[in-house]
């Protein structure tokens, strides 16, 4: 009996592209399902090393909806470093002025905060509205 686990070589990785229509979804539903597409944890050859991902293209991220009362409550905080040097931002302004933005920085925080998640936020496409620019790719619409 073999008791070993199957780890994934680099030439061995398939990549594929989908399409998330984030029309009417949950904003933060989503992001994890699109975090799971490139990290590569829908594939049964997962390799938690390795970035075994796909290309993920989210569009209509500007009719992305949020639960509760989180359009009033959320509040999107950065700082540059400086004293003084925080921005905030309320999730209604975000969504109306840079929903792309939103759906990145959703989407970013599911992923490794390490060389892994960087290399994978790279795969990621957001287009506020239903057109995009990657059909060359041929993208598979996917369902959650």
């Amino acid at each position: 009996m073999n008791n070993t686990t199957y780890s994934v070589k680099g030439n061995e990785i398939e990549r594929k592209w989908y399409i998330i229509d984030a029309e009417g979804k949950p904003l933060g539903r989503v992001a994890t399902e699109a975090a799971r597409l490139l990290r590569g944890k829908h594939k049964p050859t997962f390799t938690p090393n390795m970035d075994v991902g796909d290309h993920v293209i989210v569009i209509n991220c500007s009719k992305a909806i949020l639960t509760g009362n989180k359009i009033n409550q959320k509040v999107y905080r950065s700082h540059s470093g400086y004293i003084g040097g925080m921005k905030e931002v309320s999730a209604k302004d975000m969504l109306n002025d840079n929903p792309e933005k939103a759906m990145m920085l959703a989407i970013k925080g599911m992923l490794p905060h390490n060389s892994l998640g960087r290399e994978s936020i790279k795969k990621l496409r957001v287009y506020a509205g239903s057109e995009h620019e990657n059909q060359a790719q041929k993208p598979e619409k996917w369902e959650f």
